[in-house]
């Protein structure tokens, strides 16, 4: 076990017990940190020296390096329960991320960095999802700029060469109606198309329901975002009200994944959680990292498997590898670039039945399978969901 694993787990089985967020987020930064030390044993106070590593996480680091399982991580692991197994087998297992922003809409980092710190992260792609152009306040992506964007992408990927991919994608506020805030035909041509709330959020149940399936009958959605908007820490707000059975259920089609957020928002709540998956739904894990240093799963994960019910081989989604994927399936670019087999993640768009990962498979964050048709239903469940 290296310094990072240890660090990662701690992390996570502190989120599964309800820990501070900021705690967890000290063994996060410190996995991060640790990234920079040379292989082999390490001392604590050569640890310590290091950019956001206290001393706990010095000696945890020290002790990781050196070859044993540290202390504060046996304690932590006697007293964790199966399900807590089961949910950092999900972490360890994704292979990308499908919601992340750039400085082209919120995030504070160049799309490149926020790609580089992704694939540091071990992960083999991710979606780049920046705001679209009403949400002005988060300086959303008009048609003109996510063409432009699209073109931005395919530039990185020529760099970055194999072995990772950033796929397109966008995060489309729901109007008053229920329709999408961007072009039909280029979010046809998007890789992932995640729908949100983030307006009139405390509207009567009756209308905030029908706002919400209008959006997941549109085919080109494949992730519902942080669907009651609430937030729990600091001065807080309260969750919308609407019915999710309709939603749950997909009528009259497969709808989209509802995302579920850890840190500060915890949306859908626990109950809402338990009852979505019971109705068949499937949840995407996923970051909404708003810079590089907020690329964690893990803490999503920790929610995928502490409910009732299925499995979470049966309700999260499944990322494949890409040789199982690349002889049937084409990601969409910018018209100046033309269509490739991906060297990473496809999208799953086919309501196929996911199962447990086998050889060359993994449980992670997004789906595979041919792009552009209709999909299960799924709620995204983002590990730490940072801004709106």
């Amino acid at each position: 076990m290296d310094p990072n694993e240890a660090l990662r787990r701690i992390a996570f089985l502190l989120e599964w017990r309800g820990a501070s967020p900021y705690r967890v987020r000290a063994f996060h930064t410190a996995a991060d940190a640790a990234r920079e030390l040379p292989p082999g044993p390490v001392d604590a106070a050569q640890a310590e020296r290091l950019r956001g590593v206290g001393p706990v996480t010095a000696e945890v680091i020290a002790q990781a390096s050196g070859g044993s399982v540290p202390g504060y991580l046996a304690r932590l692991m006697a007293e964790a329960d199966p399900d807590a197994r089961a949910g950092w087998d999900l972490a360890t297992a994704s292979t990308g991320d499908c919601h992340l922003h750039s400085d082209w809409s919120d995030g504070g980092s160049p799309l490149e960095d926020m790609a580089d710190a992704a694939r540091a992260m071990g992960h083999q792609w991710a979606v780049l999802t920046d705001h679209s152009p009403r949400l002005t306040i988060a300086h959303g992506l008009s048609t003109e700029r996510l063409e432009s964007q699209l073109e931005a992408v395919a530039a990185v990927n020529a760099r970055m060469g194999s072995g990772f991919r950033l796929l397109t994608g966008i995060e489309c506020d729901i109007l008053d109606d229920g329709s999408l805030d961007q072009d039909e035909d280029l979010l046809g041509r998007l890789d992932l198309v995640v729908a949100s709330v983030h307006s009139k959020l405390r509207s009567e149940p009756e209308p905030m329901t029908a706002r919400l399936l209008a959006a997941v009958r549109n085919p080109h959605v494949d992730v519902l975002g942080h669907c009651t908007g609430r937030i729990i820490t600091g001065r807080g707000r309260p969750q919308s009200r609407f019915d999710p059975r309709p939603c749950s259920r997909r009528a009259p089609r497969p709808g989209p994944r509802w995302r579920s957020t850890a840190g500060r928002r915890r949306d859908p709540p626990d109950d809402l959680l338990v009852q979505t998956a019971a109705e068949g739904c499937r949840f995407a894990v996923d970051t909404d990292a708003h810079a590089p240093n907020t690329h964690w799963q893990s803490t999503g994960y920790a929610r995928g498997t502490d409910r009732p019910g299925p499995g979470p081989a049966d309700h999260d989604l499944v990322a494949r590898s890409a040789a199982d994927d690349d002889e049937r399936q084409t990601v969409n670019h910018s018209p100046s670039a033309p269509s490739r087999p991906a060297q990473g993640c496809r999208l799953r768009q086919t309501g196929e039945t996911p199962r447990a990962a086998g050889a060359g498979e993994a449980i992670g964050s997004c789906p595979t399978g041919p792009a552009r048709t209709p999909m299960e239903a799924t709620w995204d469940t983002a590990g730490m969901s940072s801004t709106s």
